[in-house]
């Protein structure tokens, strides 16, 4: 697997912060790389975080890595910005290094209502 820093798409999702007001994540502790090679077929991006342990041994804050696989490249540019609210909608509000499950917290439902949000603001 190659990864590779991507400045446009984490000017994108620090942006997608300040819109939607996403004010409990920091948007210099949040980034996005794009990766290749990966076998996942299902899988279009997922987010990382740097663990407790890492963290503490490290004495950083946490921070938050948005992976772009190569399937989310195919995406249209409305999807590719959903994909972004979903990634970001797993960081908790306490911004600890964990992350937020999908039910009841990231659901379709909720990136749409976020997705519209964004389109009216």
């Amino acid at each position: 697997m190659k990864y590779a820093f991507s400045e446009t798409f984490t000017f994108k999702a620090r942006e997608l912060l300040k819109k939607l007001n996403y004010s409990h994540i920091p948007a210099e502790r949040v980034s996005c790389i794009i990766s290749k090679g990966t076998k996942t077929r299902r899988t279009i991006a997922r987010i990382h975080a740097l663990g407790k342990a890492m963290q503490l041994g490290m004495q950083e804050k946490p921070f938050y890595v948005i992976e772009l696989m190569e399937p989310f490249f195919r995406e249209s540019e409305e999807d590719q910005t959903k994909t972004l609210i979903h990634e970001l909608m797993h960081v908790p509000h306490n911004f600890g290094g964990g992350f937020r499950h999908h039910k009841p917290f990231v659901t379709k439902n909720k990136v749409e209502q976020e997705f519209e949000r964004l389109k009216r603001l």
